[in-house]
């Protein structure tokens, strides 16, 4: 909770509770309580001023407060014991600032306070008034543990650990919760569960599941018995569902929303009459019972988001350390390698530091090379195919192998977890390609037809080598693509090299050749 609000809250509490204290001594007419509550009125206008302040707000001011109060408390006991209700302050703005402990130390200093004013200046006090001060402690000690409540469930009052600690609490959530999830959190297996309920119920040529992107919709994934569908048509009624936020039939196009971060959008097969099928009524059945799969797939969107972004940081994370300290240590052994080489060495000790300093060398631009993939991103690139066209451009300056990058896509992008997998396994079989097969080229076909896409990554290598026991780029791929529920292949090259193509969606028989005109871009490096 900020200054303001904090201000804004004590300032009522002491105002209303003034209001309540004043009254009985007015009505009364004692000149004696009037001048004491004159007195609480100043103290709670000092402590006031100083509300909302971190280096006012600490424990020893509100000690201070609690102790002018019971002082005040202690002198209007014996005139009008209205006055003891001031006693319901201080603990409440104490559970405010320091919770329970805050709490505890204004009823402390309050009781103290009264009691030594009381014994020192008057008489013993009688049991009646022993009970008036005990209701009105045990009432600041209730109003003290609300105003602790407060603070903790609503105010949320900043401290420098609180954004860790509710971090700490979320992930605790998150991970008991996740034993529960019986439908898993994997976007593809709940979104073809959609996708079937919706073709059980209405006759479709094709139908899709989108997601927003930003500020536009991006498809999750498409099926279509029709390969003739007008898909395009499927994505004009889902933002047209997506922007009224209401169900869309136009002739043979309908279109929802599903939950709070999908829509759904079909088209009917060619002459079928949308009255006799009942497209409306058979989307409004659809809505309700898939109440349940909307709230999994939101749940799942949003933690494949998390994920991403969690990912993303620690690859920058890693980039940096690798940057800032392997990569400088292995340059400072090169520099020292050059000390000795200048010195005076014999023939054979002048060869082996020049076969160590290459050897530094080329492990420096190794790391170098990881450094850049680690913080090379699609996220930030316009489209899959200009992200893979810049690493292939980064990577031939590097290496001096030539490798061409042919982009054939549709506006439309893919989810960015979709994006995010196919671009590390395109980035991968490209390093593969450069540092393992010895290539002299190699060649790159990147089409995207939102939700599906493919990637192909050629080169006239060595072909496939028996992989070492601490290899596993490979595997990493093959767990990439399952990630995404893509189909990966790995195979020889027919005129020799290694022929590595990755895909989501239409499987790759069902692809056209690349288009002219169509985003179409060659790099060749």
């Amino acid at each position: 909770m900020r200054s303001r609000q904090l201000f804004w809250v004590t300032a009522a509490t002491r105002v209303v509770v003034l209001i309540g204290v004043l009254a009985p001594v007015l009505w009364r007419r004692d000149s004696d309580a009037v001048v004491a509550v004159a007195a609480l009125a100043a103290v709670w206008a000092v402590a006031q001023v100083g509300t909302g302040r971190p280096t006012v707000a600490a424990l020893p001011a509100v000690a201070g407060e609690a102790v002018a109060t019971g002082i005040v408390a202690a002198v209007g006991l014996q005139t009008e014991p209205a006055v003891l209700g001031a006693l319901l302050v201080a603990p409440f703005v104490g559970g405010l600032y320091r919770g329970v402990v805050g709490v505890g130390v204004a009823l402390l200093s309050e009781f103290a306070a009264l009691s030594v004013i009381t014994l020192a200046l008057f008489a013993l006090p009688t049991s009646e008034e022993l009970v008036f001060v005990a209701v009105w402690l045990l009432g600041g000690l209730g109003l003290g543990f609300i105003a602790t409540f407060v603070r903790s469930a609503v105010l949320q009052i900043p401290t420098e650990l609180a954004p860790y600690l509710y971090a700490q609490e979320l992930l605790r959530e998150l991970i008991d919760l996740s034993g529960g999830l019986r439908s898993g959190l994997d976007v593809n297996a709940l979104g073809g569960s959609i996708l079937a309920a919706v073709q059980d119920r209405v006759p479709t040529a094709a139908v899709a599941l989108y997601a927003p992107r930003g500020d536009e919709l991006s498809p999750l994934m498409a099926e279509a018995t029709d390969r003739d569908a007008d898909l395009p048509a499927c994505d004009a009624a889902a933002r047209t569902a997506w922007s009224r936020g209401d169900m869309v039939v136009e002739d043979r196009m309908f279109a929802w929303p599903l939950g709070k971060s999908a829509v759904v959008a079909g088209l009917l097969p060619p002459g079928a009459d949308v009255d006799a099928i009942g497209v409306e009524r058979s989307v409004a059945r659809l809505e309700r019972e898939l109440r349940p799969a909307a709230v999994h797939l939101d749940t799942a969107l949003l933690f494949a988001a998390f994920r991403d972004s969690a990912t993303a940081d620690e690859r920058q994370r890693l980039a940096r350390e690798m940057h800032d300290g392997v990569a400088q240590d292995i340059a400072s052994l090169g520099y020292l390698i050059d000390a000795l080489a200048a010195g005076q060495t014999s023939s054979d000790q002048a060869e082996q530091l020049r076969v160590l300093r290459e050897r530094v060398t080329a492990v420096v631009a190794e790391v170098r090379q990881a450094v850049l993939t680690l913080r090379s991103s699609v996220g930030r690139s316009p489209s899959l195919g200009a992200a893979l066209a810049t690493v292939a451009r980064h990577l031939s300056e590097a290496s001096g192998v030539a490798i061409q990058v042919t982009a054939d896509e549709h506006p439309t992008r893919l989810q960015p977890e979709v994006e995010a997998e196919l671009f590390r396994i395109g980035q991968e079989a490209m390093n593969n390609a450069v540092r393992h097969a010895h290539a002299r080229s190699v060649e790159v076909l990147c089409q995207v037809h939102a939700p599906d896409a493919r990637i192909v990554v050629t080169d006239d290598g060595v072909g496939m080598q028996q992989p070492r026991p601490d290899s596993h780029g490979l595997a990493i791929m093959r767990e990439r693509a399952a990630l995404v529920g893509a189909e990966l292949a790995i195979e020889e090259g027919e005129d020799g090299g290694v022929r590595v193509a990755v895909g989501v969606g239409r499987p790759a028989d069902a692809w056209p050749s690349p288009r002219a005109g169509r985003h179409s871009v060659a790099v060749d490096a």
